[in-house]
């Protein structure tokens, strides 16, 4: 199996550090930030423990940042693990990474801010789909028109985004703690709570809510100068998420009660509710909403990359190699498309994305040991290497465990999930030979 290195995209279809640093930021901000505090306040009630939750999550995708400026600095291919795993492990292990990518991974997390968008937006627009449809057919065609147009439309909504969480922010500095409806709670209670059991649980809502920090290392070739722009992207934008959920959840405790919080999630709304009355609230929750679109472009922009790197090397998917006059793979964006609609209509990716989260979890710490493959990196090398690389080996592979012996069926699944894939290869490797 051979890979072209000639780049698919003209010389003039580039994007800086700062659109790609965007683009990260806005695939890991989404639904996760806004109400997974609830469910951590279950059995994680100590604001030391909440915060050292969010700073675990924080130092992993740094670590992994790290290590994926590493990996795309070296191999310079959109395709992002596709490609870092074909070309250091086999074929195959790159093969049924895009194949999860392309059926869940991407496709999934598109159709579920799509409903989450809808139900944000519910108190104006009644019960409808529309938004959130609407959105899913809109957004990826703006990005088959170009690459210039592409990172205009990003950095924009991208820039909406983090404006109204750092608007929220310091809002929630700015006026005072009520004693009768805060969370906040620094006693010395957290050195057993980070050993309970809910402590590890918590953290599974935290790396969700960090999902998507490699997302610039997947267009490379996409990026000016991606040996100095791609690792400056990378962990820029991890620095300045972590930075920012540390001090949002910070507010979030500093303005609402547990008993408010507890296993709820409106948390945002809530916590806001108190601070400037329940309409501001709801204008809180509608602006949620809104700044979804970011997620959603993101992922529209990223997904199909990881398909046309597969469709280039593959019979099977030849046809979705095919790409228009400003070198952007229209096919693959129209396929990741219309599974992210197919999934957004059927209500029933609940189910789906517990084992995708399995199997991404699986792949993506496949990739991480892939770097240690590489015996002379061209291009950015990992501080300290190969301790980012055994650090977070050993952490995904402790909550892989735990995830197996908590959902064994989800689990399951998703190596059901795999085994599809696999057999598609067996196929389409006999075609190519």
């Amino acid at each position: 199996m051979s890979f072209s290195s000639d780049s698919s995209f003209p010389k003039l279809q580039k994007i800086g550090w700062k659109t790609a640093a965007g683009l990260v930021i806005a695939n890991i901000i989404g639904t996760g930030v806004f109400t997974s505090l609830g469910f951590q306040l279950v059995e994680i009630q100590n604001t030391w423990s909440i915060l050292l939750l969010w700073s675990i999550g924080g130092g992993m995708a740094l670590m992994g940042a790290l290590i994926y400026a590493e990996l795309g600095t070296h191999f310079r291919k959109t395709g992002g693990d596709y490609i870092f795993l074909s070309q250091t492990i086999h074929p195959v292990v790159g093969y049924l990474y895009a194949w999860v990518s392309l059926t869940v991974g991407f496709s999934a997390p598109i159709a579920i801010a799509g409903m989450a968008m809808n139900n944000y937006l519910s108190p104006l627009t009644g019960k409808t789909i529309l938004p959130g449809l609407l959105v899913l057919l809109i957004l990826p065609i703006a990005h088959s028109i170009s690459l210039a147009k592409s990172a205009i439309f990003q950095n924009f909504l991208t820039l909406f985004k983090i404006l109204f969480l750092l608007c929220l922010i310091g809002i929630g500095f700015w006026f005072s703690t009520n004693s009768n409806t805060t969370a906040l709670n620094f006693d010395s209670t957290w050195s057993l709570e980070i050993l309970q059991p809910g402590f590890a649980v918590s953290l599974i809502y935290v790396f969700f809510s960090y999902t998507g920090w490699n997302s610039a290392a997947y267009i490379v070739e996409e990026v000016k100068e991606p040996q100095k722009s791609l690792p400056k992207a990378l962990i820029i934008a991890t620095l300045f998420v972590t930075l920012v959920y540390l001090l949002f959840h910070f507010v979030l405790l500093k303005h609402a009660s547990l008993e408010q919080l507890v296993g709820k999630i409106e948390v945002t709304e809530i916590a806001f509710s108190n601070i400037l009355g329940n309409d501001a609230g709801l204008w809180v929750g509608l602006f949620i909403g809104i700044q979804l679109l970011a997620t959603i472009s993101g992922y529209a922009w990223i997904g199909p990359r990881i398909t046309f790197a597969m469709a280039k090397d593959f019979k099977i998917w030849r046809p979705l190699s095919q790409t228009n006059s400003q070198g952007i793979p229209v096919r693959a964006i129209l396929l990741n498309t219309l599974i992210s609609l197919i999934l957004f209509l059927s209500g029933s990716f609940e189910q789906i994305m517990l084992y995708a989260g399995f199997v991404l979890q699986l792949m993506g710490t496949i990739t991480i040991f892939a770097s240690l493959k590489i015996q002379n990196p061209e291009g950015f090398i990992t501080p300290w290497k190969p301790i980012p690389q055994i650090l977070y080996l050993i952490s995904s592979l402790v909550i892989s465990g735990y995830l197996i012996y908590e959902r064994p069926l989800e689990s399951l699944a998703g190596l059901g999930l795999l085994a599809i894939g696999f057999l598609l290869f067996l196929v389409d490797k006999k075609k190519t030979a």
